[in-house]
This record gives C-alpha cells, sequence and structure tokens, in this order.
C-alpha cells in the first residue's frame, strides 16, 4: 500500500510539474505576441510622426500656392489624422487578440483536479 501511494504521490508531482511548464510555455507565447503586437504600435506611431512632419510641411507649402496658409495646415492636419486613426484600430484589434489567460493549462488542471477527486473514473 504504501509503494502504491508512492508511486501515485510521485506521478501527481511529475503531472503538476508539467503543468507549470505548459503553463509557463503558453504564457511565453502570448507575451511573444502582445510584443510583437506593440512593436507595430510603436513603429506606426514613429513612421506616422516622421511622414506627419516632413510630408506635411511639404503638403502645406504645396496648398499655400493655392489658399490661405491655415486652411492648408488645417486640410493636412485632416488627412494624418485620418492615417493615425486607421493604424491605432489596426494594432489595437491585433492587441485584443492576446489571451493573458493560458487556456490549455486551466483546462488540464480542472480535468487533473477532477481525476484526483474520483481516480477510478
Amino acid at each position: 500500500m504504501s509503494r502504491l501511494l508512492s508511486v501515485v504521490t510521485a506521478d501527481l508531482q511529475t503531472l503538476f510539474r508539467q503543468e507549470v511548464e505548459l503553463a509557463k510555455a503558453e504564457v511565453r507565447e502570448e507575451a511573444s505576441r502582445a510584443g510583437k503586437a506593440a512593436g507595430m504600435l510603436g513603429g506606426a506611431g514613429f513612421a506616422g510622426y516622421m511622414v506627419l512632419l516632413f510630408l506635411s510641411l511639404a503638403a502645406v507649402f504645396g496648398l499655400a500656392n493655392v489658399m490661405d496658409g491655415g486652411w492648408a495646415a488645417l486640410i493636412v492636419a485632416a488627412v494624418w489624422g485620418v492615417v493615425a486613426a486607421v493604424l491605432y484600430r489596426k494594432g489595437r484589434m491585433r492587441m485584443n487578440t492576446v489571451s493573458p489567460k493560458p487556456e490549455q493549462t486551466v483546462a488540464t488542471m480542472k480535468e487533473n483536479a477532477e481525476w484526483a477527486r474520483h481516480p477510478t473514473r
């Protein structure tokens, strides 16, 4: 009886260690996806800033030849505002796909707990 109990205890310890490793792997994968999404948002923001800076100046000076400089600047700012909104929306949609909860580990831990309560089923 004691040998059987020690085997079951060793198996449970191994099982729980494996579950912890699975949880760590899932969290690493989700963190990687979140990091990539955040990098895309940061890159979009920097690229948007640079484009806004140089092309906006060129567009304002170009439109100022046709209309008042204030109106030209307002039109250019509105165009880049739309571009920024589109980039933000795409980045936010990608960020929403990241799940911080290790789904597979939670499911297997529930199965393990059920088995521990009723090992003969």
